[in-house]
C-alpha cells in the first residue's frame, strides 16, 4: 500500500462550505477530513498552512489529438493531462467525433486507444454527426456498456460534422429514451457558411475575417433553436462555450421557465476580447481563431454576470492546440485556419485571479464552477468534485499568494503559443494530487504515462427523465405565445 498522506493545517474548500481542516489520503481516496487529525504511522505530512485545499478541477470540454480541418491537434492525452495537473485540473471530459458515415462505436474505440496514455482521469462525450439505425443502436450500447451519458451535436461546420434539425430531433429523442444528456455547439452553420463567403469576397482574408463571419446572432439563433427542440422533446440540454449575450439570454429565459438547461463558459471568453484578431502579426492573431470567436467587451461583462447569477454553471477550455505551422494552413484564407486554442493549464488560475481575487466569486463558487458542478451534471459526483470520505483523492493545495507570468516559454502544454502570454496572475497550485498520487509539486511534474483511468458515467434514471417530461408538459403556456395580442 502507498504511504498515507496528511494535508495538515490548510482550509478545505468545497462548493458548499470552507473550514480549517486536515485531509487524510489513504491509497487513492480521502479517508478522513477534520481538524487536528492524528498522524497515521508512516504518513507523509504536508504543511498546508496559509493554503486552501480544493477538489481537483474538472474540465468538461477538451480535444486531445483531435483530427480536424486537415491536421491533428498537437496536444496528446499524456501531455495534455499532465499540463492540466500543473494547473490543478485532475479530470477532463474529451470528445469522440466520428466522421460522417463513420460507425460511432468504431470512433469511440479509436479514441479510447489514444487516451490510454493519459496521466489523469478522463471520460468522453460522443458526437452524433449523422443518423441511421446503426447510430441509434450504438448510442444504446455506449450508454449501457461503456458509461457514456452525454452526446455532442455540432450545429456548425457545414459540409462536415454539422447536424441538421432531422439529426438533432432523432438524436435528442434517442438520448431521452436512454437517460442521456444532449450537448450542443450552438452556431447556425448555414449562416456561418454564407457569411464566410461574403466576408472572404469582401477582401477580408486574414484572422480578422473570422469574427466577422460568426457574429453573436448566429450563436443566439442556434442556442434558442436547440433549447426549443429540447423543450418539446423533454430532454435536458447543455450548451458548450457560451460566448455572447444572445445565447446567454436564451439560456436564462429557458431556465427561468423551468427548463433543464445548463450553460458552459470558457475561461478565455471571460478575459479576452475581439481586439486579438486585429494584431498586426498574422501568426499571433491566427492563434486566437476558435469557434465561437472572442467577442466585444460587453459580452465578457454579461458572461461574468451569468456565472455570478448561476445561469452558467461550468467553466471549460475547449482545449484544442494547433502550433504556428498548422495555423499557417490558412495563411491566405481565414476559413482554412484550424480552429482552436490551448488553455487547460491556466483555466483555474485565470478564474481565481479574475474571479476570486477581484471579488466576483467566492472561493466556494470557484470550486463549484471549476469542479463540482461539472461532476454533478455529468454524474461523476461524489467520487469527483468534492472533498469527502470515500471520494477520489483528486486534491489541489492552492497557494493564493503565488504569483507568476503566463508564457509559452514556461507552460507544459504542447503548443508554441499561449493565448494569455505575458498575463501576470496571483494564485496557483503548489501541489496537485491525482487519486492520491503527486502529479505537480509547484515546480515540477511527476505525472505517469497511463496512470489516468477511464470514468464510467451512468445515465440518468428513467424516473428523472420522466419527471423532466412531466414538468415540461405541465408548464402553463402563456396565451400570448399561442394567440397574437389584439389591437386596442
Amino acid at each position: 500500500m502507498t504511504q498515507p498522506i496528511l494535508l495538515r493545517g490548510g482550509t478545505a474548500v468545497t462548493a458548499e462550505s470552507e473550514a480549517r481542516a486536515d485531509v487524510l489520503v489513504v491509497g487513492e481516496t480521502v479517508a478522513a477530513v477534520g481538524l487536528d487529525l492524528p498522524v497515521p504511522s508512516g504518513a507523509q505530512v504536508v504543511d498546508c498552512s496559509g493554503a486552501y485545499v480544493l477538489p481537483g478541477g474538472i474540465d468538461p470540454h477538451t480535444h486531445m489529438e483531435l483530427p480536424f480541418m486537415g491536421t491533428v491537434a498537437s496536444e496528446d492525452f499524456f501531455s495534455g493531462t499532465s499540463a492540466a495537473a500543473a494547473g490543478g485540473t485532475t479530470t477532463c471530459i474529451d470528445f469522440v467525433i466520428p466522421g460522417v458515415k463513420e460507425r460511432v462505436l468504431d470512433a469511440y474505440h479509436m479514441w479510447r486507444g489514444w487516451a490510454q496514455k493519459a496521466a489523469a482521469d478522463y471520460s468522453f462525450h460522443v458526437a452524433i454527426t449523422w443518423w441511421d439505425e446503426s447510430v441509434h443502436a450504438d448510442m444504446g450500447r455506449l450508454c449501457r456498456e461503456f458509461g457514456v451519458n452525454s452526446f455532442k451535436h455540432f450545429m456548425a461546420y457545414k459540409g462536415s460534422i454539422m447536424c441538421d434539425d432531422e439529426v438533432l430531433v432523432n438524436s435528442f429523442s434517442r438520448a431521452k429514451e436512454l437517460g442521456a444528456l444532449c450537448t450542443v455547439h450552438a452556431e447556425n452553420g448555414e449562416l456561418v457558411a454564407r457569411l464566410q463567403q461574403q466576408v472572404y469576397d469582401a477582401g477580408f482574408r486574414g484572422p480578422e475575417g473570422h469574427p466577422l463571419s460568426r457574429p453573436p446572432e448566429v450563436e443566439g439563433e442556434a442556442a434558442n433553436r436547440a433549447i426549443r427542440i429540447a423543450e418539446v422533446l423533454g430532454v435536458p440540454l447543455y450548451l458548450v462555450h457560451t460566448s455572447c449575450i444572445d445565447s446567454l439570454e436564451a439560456i436564462t429565459r429557458a431556465r427561468l421557465e423551468g427548463q433543464r438547461v445548463f450553460g458552459e463558459v470558457l475561461a478565455q471568453h471571460l478575459v479576452l476580447d475581439e481586439s486579438v484578431y486585429r494584431n498586426p502579426d498574422w501568426n499571433v492573431a491566427a492563434h486566437y481563431v476558435m469557434s465561437p470567436p472572442f467577442r466585444a467587451k460587453e459580452h465578457q461583462a454579461a458572461l461574468w454576470r451569468g456565472v455570478q447569477a448561476g445561469m452558467l454553471q461550468t467553466t471549460a477550455t475547449d482545449h484544442c492546440c494547433f502550433c504556428t505551422p498548422q495555423k499557417q494552413m490558412g495563411l491566405e484564407d481565414f476559413r482554412k485556419i484550424p480552429n482552436g486554442t490551448g488553455g487547460i493549464e491556466d483555466r483555474m488560475a485565470i478564474l481565481w485571479h479574475h474571479g476570486v481575487a477581484t471579488g466576483r466569486l467566492t472561493r466556494s463558487e470557484f470550486v463549484a464552477i471549476t469542479s463540482t458542478n461539472a461532476a454533478k451534471i455529468f454524474n461523476l459526483h461524489p467520487k469527483k468534485g468534492t472533498i469527502a470520505v470515500g471520494s477520489d483523492a483528486d486534491l489541489v493545495v492552492w497557494d493564493p499568494n503565488k504569483s507568476r507570468t503566463i508564457s509559452a516559454k514556461t507552460h507544459h502544454q504542447k503548443i508554441d503559443f499561449n493565448i494569455y502570454e505575458g498575463m501576470q496572475i496571483v494564485g496557483s497550485p503548489s501541489r496537485t494530487y491525482v487519486r492520491g498520487s503527486l502529479a505537480w509539486d509547484g515546480s515540477n511534474l511527476h505525472t505517469r504515462r497511463g496512470f489516468g483511468r477511464y470514468l464510467d458515467r451512468p445515465c440518468f434514471s428513467a424516473y428523472f427523465m420522466n419527471q423532466l417530461q412531466r414538468n415540461a408538459q405541465s408548464q402553463p403556456v402563456p396565451v400570448e405565445r399561442v394567440l397574437p395580442k389584439r389591437s386596442s
